[in-house]
């Protein structure tokens, strides 16, 4: 119980500033050589406890998916964005993170006063998070609402990559869920690049 209530720590400093509700926000898929990028926005009802909730890259698949649950079923509001590869090419990764983010936000059924940013940047050369926010670096360990955000951007991607998988098998998106990998080189320089891979990221090749 401790640890939990210690995630809450930050929403209470914004509660205490006058915030009534408070969103985390984080991205998952910055790296991946193919794919969209996804963020995630939560608002979750204050001091819950989730048991186990954490930074997401802590955690098993199969703890990510009972957690997503949990998170999706006693959200007060959440919402899940992307940016699709040829925007990620057309801008830049950072702009398309921040616009991810952004669009999470604006798709929140309860908007919020303020959000709690995973991260040290908030804005790119064509993209920025417009709502008032702090950055928190490494977030998703220090903050209830951003872990919970990781975990539904998460899972919400690797779901997306392994519908992936089996439009272009080939490339074994299941496998690395489009991250450079060994494997996702070796089967690029065998087939070249599908629709979905970021051109920009292909430098390498």
């Amino acid at each position: 119980m401790k640890e939990q209530r210690d995630l809450w720590v930050l929403e209470r400093d914004c509660w205490a500033e006058g915030h009534e509700r408070v969103c985390g926000c984080d991205e998952a898929g910055a790296g991946p050589l193919a794919g969209a990028v996804y963020a995630a926005a939560v608002i979750l009802p204050r001091e819950l406890v989730i048991p186990s909730l954490d930074d997401s890259k802590k955690l098993t698949p199969k703890k990510r998916d009972m957690l997503y649950d949990q998170i999706t079923a006693q959200a007060v509001a959440w919402a899940v964005a992307r940016v699709e590869p040829e925007e990620i090419d057309a801008t830049d990764i950072l702009s398309a993170r921040m616009n991810a983010m952004q669009r999470a936000i604006d798709q929140l059924a309860v908007q919020p006063d303020f959000a709690l940013l995973d991260g040290n940047r908030d804005h790119g050369k064509s993209g920025a998070v417009t709502t008032p926010h702090d950055m928190i670096v490494k977030g998703e360990s220090l903050s209830a609402s951003i872990a919970a955000a990781s975990i539904l951007a998460k899972v919400s991607r690797d779901r997306y990559m392994e519908e992936m998988a089996e439009q272009y098998p080939r490339y074994a998106f299941e496998k690395h869920k489009g991250y450079p990998t060994k494997l996702h080189y070796d089967l690029l320089r065998e087939y070249g690049p599908c629709p979905i891979h970021r051109r920009s990221f292909l430098k390498k090749l």
